[in-house]
């Protein structure tokens, strides 16, 4: 009589865990261990680090200066997020409908983006805001207006040069979202007399809600941490968290003062993306209806 076979069962807990080491190892060393030392340092009342206190926090939080500063770095990332959703829901419902070879060059300028460095796509941006440069001068050939217009080293030029460069972190996730609707539920809408629009906002943004969600929170934490971008569009007319930071530390040399902006940094950071969770967890509803 042939024995028989043993049941296959999920793998032992044990061994699970034995897997899981490295990844712990490396998230331990790599990131608990800075982190940490990252809010000792902030701990320290003075430069010298000297005494141990809540000096820095104090500083920063009853500061006016550092509190607009912090409330200019989140609402860039809102107006980035904003800006980067109404041009790239568009695009993914083309995206959506359109043919293969549609969707193959679509995807082409969607990830174009991340294949260029994040310098060079800053620096075509001051080509283009410049007071020579690609926008103004179209719109002096066309005689729409008289002299240039201040675009570079504006908020505005700030906005439209992170929007672009998150495009992807945005469009990728609203594919993924959009392309996961059933197409018979917009035929059932339009069948049932509801038009493009209605369709669109009664059946179409609920569920693509969680894409919504994904997207907008990969762009504002890419937008508010942009250093690179923020820092030559914006120029020395403006002043956001990495810069701020950027100068307690390297210019300044003022460790504890910059470790605690970090700290501070973070916490709002984690805040907002804390609300962005929030808001995907009541859209899952909508995306199981």
């Amino acid at each position: 009589m042939a024995a028989t076979p043993a049941p296959s069962g999920p793998p032992a807990i044990g061994y699970d865990l034995k897997l899981a080491l490295p990844l712990a190892a490396f998230f331990l060393v790599f990131f608990v261990t800075p982190l940490v030392l990252l809010v000792v340092i902030s701990l320290f009342t003075d430069p010298t680090m000297a005494r141990i206190g809540l000096d820095q926090y104090a500083r920063f939080l009853l500061d006016p200066f550092s509190l607009r500063v912090l409330g200019a770095t989140l609402w860039l990332g809102l107006e980035v997020t904003a800006l980067t959703f109404v041009l790239g829901m568009p695009l993914a419902l083309v995206f959506r409908r359109g043919p293969g070879w549609l969707q193959g060059a679509l995807m082409l300028v969607v990830l174009l983006p991340l294949l260029t460095s994040v310098v060079v796509r800053t620096f075509a941006w001051i080509v283009i805001l410049g007071r020579q440069g690609i926008v103004n001068t179209t719109l002096i050939s066309l005689g729409l207006i008289d002299t240039p217009l201040r675009l570079l080293y504006t908020e505005v030029g700030v906005v439209f040069a992170l929007a672009q460069v998150q495009m992807p972190l945005m469009v990728l996730p609203l594919i993924t979202a959009l392309s996961r609707i059933d197409p018979n539920l917009s035929d059932a809408s339009s069948a049932l007399g509801a038009g493009e629009w209605r369709t669109f906002v009664r059946v179409t943004l609920p569920l693509a809600l969680p894409g919504i969600i994904a997207g907008c929170l990969l762009t504002y934490a890419g937008a508010i941490t942009a250093f690179i971008t923020q820092s030559l569009i914006g120029g020395g007319q403006m002043l956001f968290m990495p810069m701020y930071l950027y100068q307690q530390a390297s210019t300044l040399n003022n460790w504890p003062f910059a470790a605690a902006i970090s700290i501070i940094f973070l916490i709002a950071v984690l805040a907002c993306v804390t609300l962005f969770n929030l808001a995907g967890r009541l859209s899952r509803g909508y995306a199981h209806a």
